[in-house]
This record gives C-alpha cells, sequence and structure tokens, in this order.
C-alpha cells in the first residue's frame, strides 16, 4: 500500500491518493475473513476499511449461532442435509452451487475458528456445542452463549492483527471507480477529519453489509446496513438480485416508545437463540398460538411462517398493549438461562424484566436482505475486480434465510473470494485518468458542495419517512396497490433529498445525507421486484397473489439503465447436486418436539 499525497482538484476540493492491490470494503466477518486468506497465501497489499471503530461491526449484533454440520449432538447431520435445509427454507429460490459452498466449507471453517481460539459454548466432554435453531433437521448451531458473532469477530480481528493485515477505521466509501466494465477503485471520505481521500486499487471487495434498516422497524444500529453495498456495486454497473425479499425475523423487542429507557430499543433483536433454548410464544390471551399454525415445528419453524403467524395474532386483537406478543422461557431455571443466554437475560434485566421468572414482549422486525449483488461461485460480479461477500451478496438464501446460516455464508465466502484473489492480484494497477477526471474529482465537488448546504428538509426526517414508506408499503404482507402507491411516495422523497438541510462533512447529518442516496436505490429494488413477483414465496407475501406459483421458480435481477432507470430482468434458478437431492428426498425435519 502506498500513499502518494494529497491532490488538488479543478474545483479546489484536495484529496489524498492511496495505491493499494485489494480494497476490501467492511470489516466484519466477510471482510476480515477474505483479508486473512490473502494474507495467509503471502499477499501484503491488502487493505481494509471500516465505517466504525475497528472490531465494532454489525457481525457483533448476530447473537445466536453460526451453522455447521459437525454432529456434536446429531452425528447423522451432514452437509448435504444442511444443504437441503437451506435450499428448503429458500423456497428452492436459492443458487444451489452457492448453497452447497457454504454448506461443505462450514465444518472446517468451525474447527479453524477453534483453532484461532474462539471461545464456543462446549458440551460436557469439551466438544464445540450445537444447538436446535429454525427450521434445521439437526442440532447444527455451533454458538458462544449468545454473542457468537462478537466472539467470532474477536476471534477474526486477532487473527487479522497476528497477520500484521493493515486497516483504516471510520472511513466512509460514497462510490466506486468504475467504467461498467472493470473497477479501478474507490473514493470516500474520513469520518473523523472530513479529509477526501481516493483509493486506486486493482480489485474490490464489497463486504459492507445488507439493506435492513430501511425500514424502520429493525435489528441494525441505525448507520449501518443502510443498502450501502448493494447500491454502491449497482451505481458501479452490476447487477443486484432478489431484493424484494426481506427477512422480517419474528422476535425484536416490542416496547412502550413513550419510555425513554425502553424505546432506544425498539425493533432490537431477541435472538432465536431463546426459542432454540425452548421460549414459547404466547398471545395475550395466554393462549400458545403456535399450536394453530404450525402444532409439528411450532416456535421453531421457518422464521417467515412464525412471523406472519405473530403478525396474525397482533392483527386479530390478541397483541400485547406494546403491539406484541409474549415469548417466555421462565419453564427453565434461572441458571440455564443465564448461562446459555448470558446478553439477553443481561440486556432485559437492565431493564428491570427478569427472563427467568417472567416473560417478554416481542414482534416481527427487519432483520437481513437476502437480496444483494449478483455474483458467480467465487464471489465475483459482472464488473471484473468486483466481489461482493457477507450481506452483500445475493444467493445463498433464497426466498427465506435459514437461521444460522448468514455468519456461516460470511467466514465461507470470504475464504472462497480471498483463495479467488490470491492469483489475481497484480498490483494496484492505474486508475484510469478519465475516470480521476470525469467521476473521482466531479464527485468530490459535489460531496463538497453538499456540507452544511441549506435546505428546505431535515435529513434524519427524511430517513425516517422512507423507514416508515417501507413498513407501510413493502412489509411482512404486500399487494400491487400499495406497492404501487409505495414507488410514487418514493419518487417524492427522492426529489425532497436533493433540498436537504445538511451539516458538515464530520456530521451525523452529513453521514445520512450519503446514506439516503444507498436507501433510496434499496428501497426502490424492493419495491420493484415485490411489485414484480406476483406470488407469495418465502418472506414475500402478497395477500393479492396468497400462492405459490411455480412458474416463479425464477431470480428477478436488476440493472440500471442508461434510459429509464432501474429495469428488471429475470433468470432461471440451478439444480441441486445429487448428493443434495438425495438429502432432500429423504425428507429430513426438525422434531421440535425433543425440545418438551
Amino acid at each position: 500500500m502506498e500513499k502518494t499525497g494529497a491532490v488538488t482538484t479543478d474545483s479546489s476540493a484536495e484529496y489524498d491518493r492511496i495505491d493499494v492491490s485489494v480494497l476490501v470494503i467492511g470489516a466484519g466477518a466477510a471482510g476480515a475473513r477474505s483479508a486473512i486468506t490473502l494474507a495467509e497465501q503471502g499477499v501484503d497489499d491488502i487493505l481494509v476499511l471500516g465505517k466504525r471503530n475497528h472490531g465494532d461491526a454489525h457481525t457483533t449484533w448476530a447473537r445466536g449461532g453460526i451453522n455447521g454440520a459437525l454432529g456434536t449432538h446429531d452425528p447423522e447431520d451432514n452437509w448435504a442435509v444442511h444443504a437441503a435445509d437451506t435450499l428448503n427454507e429458500g423456497h428452492f429460490l436459492n443458487d444451489p452451487e452457492k448453497v452447497e459452498t457454504v454448506a461443505k466449507q462450514m465444518p472446517d471453517r468451525l474447527r479453524e475458528l477453534d483453532e484461532w481460539g474462539m471461545e464456543y459454548s462446549r458440551t460436557e466432554d469439551g466438544a464445540i456445542d450445537q444447538r436446535y435453531f429454525g427450521a434445521q433437521s439437526f442440532r447444527r448451531t455451533a454458538f458462544a452463549g449468545d454473542h457468537t458473532g462478537e466472539s467470532l469477530l474477536d476471534t477474526l480481528v486477532d487473527r487479522a492483527q497476528d497477520l500484521e493485515i493493515p486497516y483504516r477505521e471510520n472511513v466512509m466509501i460514497t462510490k466506486l471507480l468504475s467504467d461498467g466494465e472493470e473497477v479501478h477503485g474507490a473514493v470516500g471520505f474520513d469520518m473523523d477529519s472530513g479529509d477526501f481521500v481516493l483509493f486506486n486499487a486493482g480489485n474490490v471487495v464489497l463486504a459492507a453489509g445488507g439493506y435492513a434498516a430501511i425500514y424502520n422497524r429493525h435489528t441494525s444500529r441505525d448507520d449501518e446496513n443502510n443498502g450501502d453495498g448493494p447500491a454502491l456495486a449497482y451505481d458501479a454497473g452490476a447487477s443486484l438480485m432478489d431484493m424484494e425479499f426481506v427477512q422480517f425475523h419474528p422476535t425484536g423487542m416490542a416496547v412502550d416508545d413513550s419510555d425513554p429507557d425502553w424505546e432506544p430499543w425498539s425493533g432490537r433483536l431477541v435472538t432465536e437463540a431463546v426459542r432454540g433454548e425452548g421460549g414459547r410464544l404466547y398471545n395475550s390471551e395466554g393462549e400458545r398460538f403456535m399450536e394453530r399454525y404450525s402444532p409439528d415445528q411450532m416456535e421453531l419453524d421457518a422464521r417467515d411462517v412464525v412471523a406472519r403467524a405473530i403478525a396474525q395474532e397482533i392483527a386479530e386483537g390478541r397483541g400485547t398493549d406494546n403491539g406484541g406478543v409474549y415469548l417466555d422461557i421462565s419453564h427453565r431455571d434461572a441458571a440455564f438461562i443465564q448461562e446459555r443466554l448470558p446478553r439477553m437475560y443481561e440486556r432485559f434485566d437492565d431493564l428491570g424484566v427478569d427472563m427467568a421468572a417472567e416473560p417478554v414482549e416481542v414482534a416481527p422486525t427487519s432483520h437481513y436482505g437476502m437480496g444483494g449483488v449478483a455474483v458467480d461461485e467465487y464471489g465475483e460480479t459482472d464488473v471484473e475486480g468486483l466481489f461482493a461477500i457477507g450481506e452483500t451478496m445475493a444467493g445463498v438464501h433464497g426466498a427465506n434465510r435459514l437461521g444460522g446460516n448468514s455468519l456461516a455464508e460470511t467466514v465461507a465466502f470470504g475464504a472462497v473470494t480471498g483463495d479467488r484473489l490470491v492469483d489475481r492480484v497484480d498490483g494496484p494497477g492505474a486508475v484510469p485518468a478519465d475516470l480521476v477526471d470525469e467521476v473521482a474529482e466531479p464527485h468530490f465537488a459535489a460531496l463538497d458542495a453538499m456540507a452544511s448546504r441549506e435546505g428546505t428538509y431535515d435529513v434524519m426526517e427524511v430517513v425516517a419517512e422512507l423507514q416508515e414508506l417501507m413498513w407501510d408499503h413493502a412489509g411482512i404482507l404486500r399487494d400491487e396497490s400499495t406497492l404501487q402507491a409505495g414507488l410514487q411516495r418514493l419518487s417524492e422523497l427522492r426529489e425532497q433529498s436533493a433540498d436537504m438541510d445538511v451539516g458538515p462533512i464530520t456530521s451525523d447529518s452529513f453521514e445520512f445525507a450519503v446514506d439516503i442516496g444507498f436507501m433510496l436505490t434499496a428501497a426502490e429494488a424492493v419495491l420493484r421486484g415485490a411489485a414484480e413477483r406476483d406470488e407469495s414465496r418465502g418472506a414475500h407475501y402478497r395477500t393479492d397473489y396468497p400462492e405459490t406459483d411455480p412458474e416463479w421458480q425464477r431470480n428477478i435481477l436488476f440493472e440500471d439503465s442508461d434510459i429509464g432507470g432501474m429495469r428488471t430482468d429475470t433468470a432461471p434458478v440451478g439444480t441441486p447436486s445429487d448428493a443434495v437431492q438425495t438429502a432432500l428426498d429423504e425428507g429430513h425435519e426438525l422434531d421440535y418436539h425433543q425440545l418438551e
């Protein structure tokens, strides 16, 4: 990596230029794991960028566990059954090849993390413990209490530091340098100093998260998962895929928004591990209502099934005063809860609720985007040199994500993409002069002009309106008229975003002003895909088309066109391998009642 010093543009916007062979955008598990693979194979000209302090990525909020067919408790489990469960949960809209890649990789990836010091929960004989997660045929989810993501990222960061992998924190990338055919780097700004930066890079890995925070009830922090990764790739000429599929986790916190102690926790995740350890759902009338919706799998049915069941109970008047239902694990011993669910127990205890003695209130919340950037089997987009991994990529999860597969995808494809890049690294290259003159420098000038700009609309109010729009028009239940009204309102918000009152470059206001651009792209793709897909499948439920249509076993692709803006196309889904088809034919299924 080489810093060539400050450059002044014709518009007087100064910027630093940094040359690097591989630029990794995103410092969570996916980005860290790809960089580790490169470093282990002798590639040292890497730079990992994060929007926050190093080690503080959204990965830390993934609590319940990470999948891999170790067979700790259920030796009959194997990678093919893991793949079959993933395809079933994804309603066969997944890319079977990518699913197989993750399932085959994960036993070794879990053992590797163990070797690197990850603090797994253990069985009595010291093996990596595994728990049930919804819709899994066997106990396949390895975990570290209920702080698995935090422990995972700590392990990866420690490994990266052992390898002396360069990183830079508090940098926000705002645009990729691409001619539509090949990527040549990225531009952005230092969020502490406000300085602009141009990264000249031979290869770019986007590991910048998903888009679940375009909804007003979500499990992310407000400043992440705003669609950065997909929107950056789309703007660079890559295709997006399956954006209409947004997973609404069944159990986000349902709170009294008028209580200042509780209000910041609205929608925050109550990990699936609570149900995986035996938690039960009750409505306000004391009924264990999942008996009506899924008598065999109960609370551990697929997330879309449980989320719609809760939404139905609330809609029919059997919800709590705070618009939720009750999740109760008080039949378990307090010591068990504190050992297996320490972060959850501590969170509610701090708020005055003892999970060992009383239920907590939960309701569905936006949690994960199954869609993202369309990539090949190595994570590369249709823009040469541009890769997308983790929640930024599409293909693994299909119409609904299997719990425990998000962290699995990050480390599996981090390793796969890193391996692919080893033979591709050939120095930083040279960003073409016309991209600097016609893309980078005008972009810096536009950012400079946006800073401290006076306008009619408050940035955070526009963000809130966009998030409310998405919840109201593209939420758990959708229909044609609601989706079309959402697209019309989105067009109005796009106009408002050009007339916002924005603070200086180092302010939260400026950061969210940039985010709104990303959010608008992601929101439009969700709305357009949901309007086009006139069926119900997985997390996408159309009340006007409630049945699954076999003709719609196709992926929707989103591309940017010079005329007419966002356009869509469809592509057929691949066929599972013989081994996975055999596992599908065997009909494995979770037996919930083993928990009783």
